[in-house]
């Protein structure tokens, strides 16, 4: 197999195999950059992965966390086929959190494979997927879900698996792939459902009555539809019939009078601007973000369609119904979980990622349909050879569309290329083609902040340690960001932590909300009996606090503004006079590294002499 076949626009064995091993590779590349800032200290950790896997400790020592609202909550909403895997993996010996690193290689490489697959469903040209299959790891490592291992990351492949299943008419694939995401990530399961209704829906042409919308009656698309309707419907039951035990989810009016929904709010959701809000809001909006440009290019395939004279490889695309199907899915359940707010979670998981992969993989079509084009131009010119020594292919190509000239296809190409030197062909085609490649191979470089993997590192080694020897059953209070870490990096509950304020749920949602009401008021107040009765409302153990805390401008910089009843109360304290705690820090410390001091609570209690 020479280099040329396997570099053409036409599908043989090796050239599949060598484009799809060619995929695998940049998607382990990427997958390599990835895995090195996931093991750059002993204490990194993906962001969401300090709520989503942190409890999941408990698989490999029942006794942690006792009686923690924060574990005891993140574990009930996390998905059963998430929760086994990682239990699973934590019985074979790898700690959940080990095995959060080592996931997101293998979840890129299976949906970098689907990905390929269905690329060659709508165009069979290999290089086409691994066009799709470069920009798909670009969408993936620009964002942070495949790399968070989170239920949410599990998502990516399963829909690249189930679209690559129904391309192909396999009906155990796509039930097998509608059964896992319900048991993954299940408010998605919805998506599949709609495409499974549209796929039964077609706009044929009717003898004497033109185009209309016609409904299947075939046994086999009857069959496929219906039993993936069925799974779709068994898998997404239990969600209905079970109730969360912390509750329903807030209704829209709500939400409006919770602080944390707005512009300053953990759950950032009602943004002021209504064009950010519809557009680009990270929950809000249809497409938060556009990454890599260079999808853009899918915008070039209705008018490329045009004309397939002179863009010839264009014929040779089907399946393209599927992308409409799958656009007016993600719209139909982006507007239905607006109008359903929060019943359907958030608006933009449903056309996000929908919308990225009808992108990526329309820009890949266009691209290599332009590419083909262009290389046809450059091989042709006045006096090249007559269609009849072309190729049987290549003659099937020219004679598909008629031209002025009276010779279909073959005059039109001619006419195109009178009069152009062959060397400005040549600069042309071969320096588009370079602006291309540059811009699809050095994205990692021109992004900036590539890959997007969202890891945080922990900067206070001993402090994690230092709670990693206390009692399992301790309780930190603490408004520093740094107490986000403590569950993960020493395995210890916290009274309070930003990262885990998630307000969705009602009764999780206000009781987070009253612990750090009572925090912020009691680790400013002035009134030794208030100080005293929060910690025994809430058997706090220790305080973790900055030596920074009192100065009048640090509490503005605790990004607490979701809290704003609370803080203005300490502000007003701090005026009056020295908080309680500040006047214990040198009496009651039980550890110190640089600016974090670390109060013993018994210490406080006896200090402040309140019964």
């Amino acid at each position: 197999m020479t280099v040329q076949r396997l570099l053409s626009f036409k599908s043989s064995r090796p050239s599949q195999i060598f484009w799809f091993c060619l995929s695998l590779t940049v998607a382990a590349l990427y997958a390599l950059l990835v895995l090195q800032d996931a093991f750059r200290t002993p204490y990194t950790v993906q962001d969401d992965a300090r709520q989503h896997v942190f409890w999941m400790r408990r698989f490999l020592d029942p006794t942690l966390f006792p009686n923690d609202l924060i574990a005891d909550y993140f574990e009930s909403v996390a998905p059963w086929g998430y929760t086994q895997l990682y239990r699973l993996l934590a019985i074979s010996g790898i700690d959940p959190l080990v095995a959060n690193k080592l996931l997101p290689p293998l979840l890129g490489l299976t949906a970098t494979a689907y990905g390929f697959g269905v690329t060659l469903q709508l165009l069979p040209v290999p290089f086409a997927g691994f066009l799709a299959a470069l920009m798909l790891n670009q969408v993936f490592w620009s964002h942070d879900d495949i790399t968070s291992a989170t239920p949410r990351a599990f998502m990516v492949p399963l829909f690249l698996a189930f679209l690559y299943y129904l391309l192909r008419r396999n009906l155990w694939g796509v039930v097998a792939a509608i059964a896992l995401e319900g048991l993954f990530y299940p408010q998605y399961v919805f998506v599949f459902a709609g495409i499974l209704l549209l796929q039964l829906v077609s706009w044929d042409a009717v003898p004497g009555q033109g185009r209309r919308f016609q409904v299947s009656t075939k046994r086999a698309d009857l069959l496929l539809s219906g039993a993936g309707l069925l799974v779709a419907f068994v898998v997404l039951l239990p969600y209905a019939l079970i109730d969360n035990p912390y509750g329903p989810v807030l209704t829209v009016a709500e939400a409006k009078t919770i602080p944390e929904f707005f512009t300053e709010g953990r759950g950032r959701f009602f943004l002021t601007d209504p064009w950010l809000f519809w557009l680009s809001g990270n929950r809000s909006g249809v497409f938060p973000t556009f990454k890599p440009p260079l999808m853009g290019l899918a915008i070039a395939l209705p008018w490329l369609w045009r004309y397939p004279a002179r863009f010839p490889l264009v014929q040779q695309t089907r399946n393209l119904g599927l992308l409409l199907r799958i656009v007016a899915v993600a719209f139909g359940l982006f507007f239905a979980a607006h109008a359903l707010l929060f019943k359907l979670h958030l608006p933009s998981r449903y056309t996000g990622y929908t919308l990225r992969f009808v992108w990526v993989f329309a820009a890949a079509i266009a691209l290599t349909v332009l590419l083909d084009a262009g290389l046809r131009w450059l091989t042709a010119a006045a006096g090249s050879p007559h269609p009849k020594s072309l190729s049987l292919e290549e003659r099937d190509f020219e004679s598909s569309s008629p031209s002025p000239s009276g010779r279909r296809g073959w005059g039109m190409r001619a006419n195109l290329h009178r009069g152009i030197p062959r060397w400005l062909r040549q600069i042309t085609v071969g320096g588009l083609a370079a602006i291309v490649a540059a811009a699809l191979l050095l994205y990692p470089l021109y992004i900036g902040d590539f890959p997007a993997d969202e890891y945080r590192v922990g900067r206070s080694p001993q402090l994690y340690e230092f709670f990693a020897q206390q009692p399992k059953n301790i309780l930190i209070a603490s408004l520093l960001d740094e107490a986000d870490f403590l569950p993960t990096f020493s395995n210890r509950s916290i009274l309070f932590g930003r990262e885990y304020a998630i307000p969705y749920h009602k009764a999780y949602g206000a009781a987070i909300r009253q612990r750090a009401n009572a925090l912020i008021r009691a680790q400013y107040t002035t009134n030794p009996a208030e100080l005293t009765r929060f910690l025994q409302t809430y058997s706090v153990d220790f305080w973790l606090i900055s030596r920074n805390a009192f100065r009048p401008a640090a509490l503005n910089g605790l990004n607490l503004r979701q809290y704003p009843a609370a803080v203005a109360a300490a502000q007003a304290q701090l005026q009056q006079g020295t908080p309680v705690l500040a006047t214990l820090i040198n009496q009651c410390t039980d550890f110190q590294s640089g600016a974090l001091v670390v109060l013993n609570a018994d210490c406080i209690q006896r200090a402040v002499n309140v019964p």
